[in-house]
């Protein structure tokens, strides 16, 4: 039995300094540091994650199943409608999901909320966060259809471009995976995942944006095409490291997104997910103009270490714990 951590205490300090200094480039800005619940009576909608369940049995609760959070994402929502300002977290989070290399079940969450801010002045944010931290060059933006015609040729927003798009996949190594996919999201998703994901970000951080509509539920969508919402990722050396949004705040459509959510949980035979009648409250309350990002702070580590296996940077990973 191997009791010892699996990071070198030179990551254990490079950790420390770490936290220190996204804390001191928040506190320049005037962003108040929050804490949210990592357990929580609602879980997330989102046919794509699972939460972890926890059983509860004291007195004065009021059920007995509770959920480890994905993200403190809609616990921080509540705040800001609350009248809290611009907040950020650091927080550790829990999905029930696949150990590889860059994936362990825990693992920790730098997500920020600016108000005020739009998409793109998040982007301009987040690459200040990226040049202070990483000592990296200046990001570019590319928009996914373009990312999409660049590598595949094919369009991701029309349906010709689809079907385009499932022949290029057969062609390729996944095509007993796609050519009888219904789903026109599971097949970008494997086209992004396995071939546009590894190009982006090699020469300079990428931050990609204008995402599908169907792949955003807590997004705005664009008012100049519905087929396309206001949510970007960035990408250094083909590694996702951040996913943001310019936020939804409209409560009636939040719910409809929820029971979309839940019904292609249930085509893919998935439980129904409770939805989470306290931030769709919140919404109703109002929650403020903003934008808003979730950053893994362990994939950021492995990055300015040079190292290629999140274990390398945990303490504990799953098989230590």
């Amino acid at each position: 039995m191997n009791w010892q951590p699996s990071a070198s205490l030179q990551a254990l300090h490079a950790r420390a300094e770490l936290l220190a200094n996204i804390r001191s480039f928040f506190a320049e800005r005037d962003v108040l540091e929050v804490d949210t619940p990592i357990v929580a009576a609602r879980g997330v909608t989102d046919p794509h994650l699972s939460n972890v369940t926890v059983k509860l049995c004291g007195d004065g609760l009021s059920q007995s199943e509770y959920f480890l959070q994905t993200s403190p994402e809609y616990a921080m929502k509540r705040l800001l409608a609350a009248g809290s300002g611009s907040i950020y977290q650091i927080a550790k989070v829990i999905r029930n999901d696949e150990v590889g290399p860059q994936h362990n079940p825990e693992f920790t969450m730098l997500e920020w909320y600016r108000l005020g801010f739009d998409e793109y002045q998040l982007m301009d944010e987040i690459d200040q966060l990226m040049c202070s931290l990483l000592g990296c060059k200046a990001s570019k933006r590319v928009t996914y259809q373009e990312a999409f015609l660049t590598v595949t040729g094919c369009d991701p927003f029309t349906a010709q471009g689809i079907e385009s798009l499932r022949s290029w996949l057969v062609e390729r190594d996944l095509g007993d995976w796609v050519k009888d996919e219904p789903d026109p999201d599971t097949l970008l998703y494997l086209a992004m995942t396995h071939y546009i994901e590894p190009t982006l970000g090699q020469t300079e951080p990428t931050f990609i944006y204008n995402f599908p509509a169907s792949q955003s539920a807590l997004a705005r969508i664009h008012s100049d095409d519905p087929r396309v919402a206001r949510r970007f990722e960035l990408y250094i050396d083909g590694v996702e490291l951040a996913n943001g949004f310019y936020e939804l705040t409209d409560a009636m459509q939040q719910a409809q997104r929820f029971a979309a959510d839940n019904s292609i949980r249930m085509k893919q035979g998935k439980p129904r997910a409770l939805e989470d009648e306290r931030l769709v409250a919140a919404l109703q309350a109002g929650l403020p103009d903003c934008a808003g990002v979730a950053l893994g702070l362990d994939r950021l580590l492995m990055l300015k270490l040079g190292v290629s296996q999140i274990s390398d940077v945990l303490a504990f990973p799953i098989d230590r714990a």
